[in-house]
């Protein structure tokens, strides 16, 4: 049997476009001919998928699913809305976001975990790239428990059970009364669509985002000439501030604009009959961060046209 060199995988990938992975696998199965290895990756669905792969998938759907007291939020990218509204895309979204709640949110793992029917997770990913004809990603995967309580969830924009284009997931540890802490729950997770907390509280933040807002906000003060021990009285009154606006805890609480959320919680916690904590959130927003391509529309329906 032919040894299979780097090289040759190398060759095979620069002909084929496809992962270095498919590549040696297809050689492996193929006995080193190049030309098997190709018809393979082509009967495989490899092939097309990964001509594909350079597209900028920055659409597709946010996942939900919640069992218990346990959450799990996914985003699977795809490069088109339409392909958000391809029943066998929502379903494939939905099934993940449920292998989640027993594989956990390492992205990684997830993609190479069973899938129902047969294969894996990246497996199925690849097969419906091929089928549907769109780059798609699992983007990411992140997960919310309590030991006792809830976990609120929310979908915003839902275009089916479970999927839309923000969804968030929160966590609410008490003891309390499970009809309350639902509905808060809820409540709370619409708060944290609309507002976009960066974390819970100031001790969650990044501290590269805090010394960078430090920085600026004392830029701006030593600029206006004021005296150092000014500048350091406004800069610890400007990271108040920011904090009110980007910690969950000390935002203002949309549903009721004039009680911060941690009152709020204070309030739900007497209705419900025991404290409140909040142990962390997820809010995922559909292609956010991701650089998207500008095109036309119109020349690309022409060149379509003229392939």
């Amino acid at each position: 049997m032919t040894a299979i060199t780097a090289a040759m995988v190398k060759d095979l990938r620069e002909k084929t476009g496809a992962g270095m992975m498919d590549c040696k696998q297809a050689l492996n199965e193929t006995g080193g001919d190049m030309e098997a290895a190709i018809d393979w990756l082509r009967k495989k669905g490899i092939t097309k998928a990964a001509k594909k792969s350079g597209r900028v998938a920055a659409e597709g759907l946010v996942a939900l699913a919640v069992a218990g007291t346990k959450g799990v939020v996914v985003e699977v990218n795809a490069e088109t809305d339409f392909v958000a509204r391809n029943a066998e895309f929502q379903e494939m979204a939905t099934t993940i976001a449920t292998i989640a709640l027993d594989k956990g949110t390492d992205v990684e793992a997830l993609k190479a975990a069973a899938y129902p029917g047969g294969g894996t997770v990246a497996e199925k990913i690849q097969a419906t790239v091929a089928k549907i004809g769109e780059n798609m990603t699992l983007r990411r995967a992140g997960a919310i428990s309590v030991g006792k309580g809830v976990v609120g969830a929310y979908i915003h924009t839902q275009i089916a059970p479970g999927l839309g284009k923000i969804g968030v997931i929160v966590g609410l540890e008490s003891e309390g009364k499970a009809d309350v802490l639902a509905t808060f729950g809820r409540q709370l997770a619409m708060h944290i669509a609309a507002a976009a907390p960066l974390a819970v509280d100031e001790s969650g933040l990044d501290p590269e985002v805090v010394a960078r807002e430090k920085g600026i906000l004392a830029d701006k003060a030593a600029a206006s000439g004021k005296p150092a021990n000014v500048v350091e009285k406004i800069v610890e009154s400007g990271l108040k501030s920011y904090y009110k606006d980007v910690c969950l805890r000390d935002q203002m609480y949309v549903h009721v604009p004039n009680r911060a959320v941690f009152q709020i919680v204070e309030e739900q916690a007497k209705q419900a009959g025991a404290p409140i904590k909040i142990t962390g959130f997820h809010r995922f927003a559909l292609g956010e961060g991701i650089e998207k391509e500008e095109s036309d529309f119109a020349a690309e329906v022409l060149a379509a046209a003229k392939g």
